[in-house]
């Protein structure tokens, strides 16, 4: 929280991430390769309601919303822990992630197997 008693926007962001690291870059996860080479490439989050110290913890909801060659989009919905989804979110966030080659400083194609494991995670 900050002054005004408002999310602090750093912190949310990295809320976000710590979300995000485990569902993607885990051992056993077909992503765990983009752990080697991965940046975002675009961050949007939108504000729609308060957050407290008092709806600690946060629910996340995380879905990929679309696979492209060398990149992908995470959408989020974050709720007080045990809001029903059907309650409108206080924050609406994505990330567009880019799959990096660091050897080459360039971008790569998102293989087969991590396209399968996010297309997997898509809304139908």
């Amino acid at each position: 929280m900050d002054v005004f008693q408002h999310i602090n926007h750093a912190r949310m962001v990295t809320l976000l991430e710590e979300a995000r690291i485990p569902w993607l870059f885990e051992d056993d996860r077909p992503t765990v390769t983009l752990r080697d080479g991965a940046v975002i490439a675009d961050l949007h989050v939108r504000y729609r309601g308060q957050l407290r110290h008092s709806d600690s913890p946060l629910d996340v909801l995380m879905w990929v919303e679309k696979v492209r060659a060398v990149d992908f989009t995470i959408n989020y919905e974050v709720r007080p822990k045990g809001v029903d989804v059907s309650v409108a979110p206080s924050i609406v966030a994505s990330t567009q992630i880019a799959a990096f080659d660091i050897d080459t400083q360039r971008l790569r194609r998102i293989t087969d197997v991590e396209r399968g494991y996010l297309e997997s995670w898509q809304r139908a």
